[in-house]
Parts: C-alpha cells; structure tokens; sequence
C-alpha cells in the first residue's frame, strides 16, 4: 500500500495541511468558474483552521486524510434525515488526481457510516464540475436535482447527488 493510500481519521495537527489541500484542488477545480481570488476567499472561510479543527473534533463528524494528507473527506449528519449522511467535503491534491486516492477516502467514510446506522449518502457539487461529476457518477451516485444556488452574489447550477452507503 503506497503512502497516499493510508487513510486514518484526521487528528487536529492535520488542519493547515487539508486547507492546503483544499486550496490546490479548489483552485485546480473552480478558477474558470470562480476565479483564483473568489477560491481563495472561500478556500480562507470554509477551511479556516479554528473551523476545521471544529469539525475533526466533533462526534457526529467524520474527517479521513490520506497519506501525508494528500487527500481528505468529510461526512456529517444531513439536516433533517437522520438516516442520511452529507459527504461535506472530498479532495485530493491534483497531482493525485486518478490514483485512486477519492475511491479509497470515500471507502472509508463508507465502512465508518455504515457502522453507524446511516443508509444513504448525499452531497452537492457545482454542476460545471466536470471532474467532481464525473468522479461520483462513476461512483454510483445518482443525480437526483440540480438547483439553484446563491453563491457569493452569483447564482449557479449545482448538482444534488445520492446513494445507498457501500454500494461503490
């Protein structure tokens, strides 16, 4: 097993390297749709260390780093269903993109969700995500809405998607 394949619960040391994480594959993924200073304001907010560590912490929550934090997921309650599961957060550097490093993250928080009763798995993703899409796609997710969503001033496509847990 190579070293981007190890995946372990993420510990409260990991916060500054999945912000980075996140910054690379926020920027490889969103600067055409975005642009690089509206990601790095996000990629500032929504990974901010204090908030991070927040979500490590949390029992309900399930954050899992590959590697030496090449790669990150994040799954937490979905509001209302408590029997389904939201994948918050999955990304992979880019430099890892295609080598398997999302299969095996999302494997894990599988096997962790399953273990605790949730049934279903939903997330969101910008519908222009060709490489997000593509990835849960081939990964038996269904599209079961796009909506539309008020982000930062501007409205956009995004994508619902959804799946029985362990069913990859």
């Amino acid at each position: 097993m190579t070293r981007t394949r190890e995946i372990r619960r993420a510990a409260q040391t990991d916060a500054a390297a999945i912000r980075d994480v996140a910054r690379e594959s926020w920027h490889a993924a969103y600067d055409d749709l975005l642009g690089s200073d509206t990601v790095d304001a996000v990629v500032d907010d929504w990974y901010a260390i204090d908030r991070l560590r927040s979500a490590i912490g949390a029992s309900s929550h399930h954050v899992f780093v590959a590697g030496e934090v090449v790669g990150f997921g994040h799954a937490s309650p979905w509001e209302g269903a408590p029997d389904v599961a939201h994948l918050t957060r999955l990304y992979v550097h880019p430099a890892f993109w295609g080598d398997g490093v999302g299969s095996h993250l999302l494997e894990h928080l599988d096997a962790a969700l399953a273990g605790e009763g949730y049934e279903r798995l939903r997330l969101e993703v910008f519908a222009e995500n060709d490489v997000g899409v593509g990835f849960y796609e081939s990964r038996g997710f269904d599209r079961l809405e796009t909506i539309e969503e008020e982000f930062l001033g501007e409205t956009y496509d995004v994508a619902v998607y959804g799946r029985p847990i362990g069913s990859e």
